[in-house]
């Protein structure tokens, strides 16, 4: 995960995370929306694990 990648992942999780899938972004978007926290974890590890 690049530096550029990490930051979309605390700005706007559901934006890091575009290429892998509507449940995915679906996923993280309801996370963001009940806590920013939340969706940046979830984020981040989506970008962690290929």
């Amino acid at each position: 995960m690049g530096i550029l990648r990490a930051l979309i992942c605390i700005l706007f999780p559901p934006l890091a995370i575009i290429d892998r899938g509507c449940g995915a972004i679906l996923l993280v978007f309801i996370l963001t929306c009940c806590g920013w926290i939340p969706g940046v974890i979830a984020a981040i590890l989506f970008n962690t694990h290929k």
